[in-house]
């Protein structure tokens, strides 16, 4: 069997562990803990290791999804997970442009270890105050449309949404089966 390592990453909230638990098929493994600082201003529990789950896409295809702790003093648990994938998605939350610093950073981050396909997924984005995606790309530092990373729409709670992103991602380097 072909396992495909997807690294699900992005900063504080921005849907992560949704993700993997709306499109995994089986239960989930998480490092979630109760957040104790400035976390716990915006959710209740936080990954601090990893989240692991799996989605079989072929007869002999699986993904393995693996979510990345959002803040930036696990950044050695990114650096620990990129290196095995093969490809990833950043999540940014299109309501919390004051969350578009970091993740930037983590784009830059990652993009400094490894040289895979990934793609930009905005979560958060049917929120009144929510940011267009020409302001985001911006604010990633992507201004060469010709040039950045395909950036789409992901709800991280609807499995049709999960699974179309995941499969624009698969489809960039290689043919489903």
């Amino acid at each position: 069997m072909e396992i495909l390592r997807i690294i699900i990453t992005g900063t504080i909230g921005a849907g992560k562990t949704s993700l993997i638990r709306t499109i995994s098929e089986i239960e989930v493994v998480d490092t979630d803990k109760r957040a104790t600082d400035e976390v716990a201003d915006i959710k209740s529990s936080t990954t601090v290791a990893l989240d692991f789950g799996r989605l079989t896409i072929g007869k002999n295809q699986s993904l393995h999804l693996y979510g990345t702790p959002g803040q930036p003093r696990f950044d050695f648990m990114w650096d620990i997970l990129i290196q095995k994938a093969n490809a990833y998605i950043l999540l940014v939350n299109a309501h919390r442009p004051e969350q578009l610093r970091q993740s930037r950073k983590m784009l830059y981050f990652l993009n400094q270890r490894v040289t895979i396909p990934y793609l930009i997924g905005l979560t958060h984005t049917d929120y009144p105050d929510a940011w267009e995606v020409e302001d985001i790309a911006l604010g990633l530092g992507l201004d060469n449309q010709e040039t950045h990373p395909l950036i789409i729409n992901i709800n991280p709670t609807q499995p049709e949404s999960v699974r179309e992103g995941l499969i624009t991602l698969v489809e960039q380097f290689t043919p489903i089966t």
